[in-house]
């Protein structure tokens, strides 16, 4: 016994998706988070500008604009080592499992981080 459907042409190939309202654009942008537009007003009042018109209306475009205007990484002799934050949740990880931070990782913040995703608990 076959299937055979009793409305013609249904599933034929040659119609394809028709769009439900042509009009609509394919996806509306996200609007900026309230973190966001706070750092984007310091950073704007920190370099005497303004924000660029409409910009908190798309996630992207905010983050692309912070991006462009946030003051650029030190970088140094101790730019590659770890945190202290990132240290003392370390250290704080060890004594819970009684196994030590390697000590490569001080020098690291890479390997730090790694170490920390490896023996962080659940």
């Amino acid at each position: 016994m076959s299937f055979q459907p009793s409305i013609p042409g249904l599933f034929s190939p040659s119609q394809g998706a028709t769009a439900v309202q042509a009009d609509l654009p394919l996806a509306q942008p996200l609007p900026a988070t309230e973190k966001q537009i706070a750092y984007a007003s310091t950073l704007a009042a920190k370099s005497k500008q303004q924000l660029p018109e409409g910009i908190t209306r798309d996630r992207a475009a905010l983050s692309r604009w912070i991006d462009a205007h946030k003051a650029p990484v030190a970088q140094g002799r101790f730019s590659n080592y770890p945190s202290s934050k990132q240290v003392a949740f370390a250290e704080r990880i060890a004594t819970l499992k009684r196994n030590p931070v390697p000590p490569e990782c001080f020098r690291d913040k890479g390997l730090m981080s790694r170490w920390i995703d490896s023996n962080k608990p659940r």
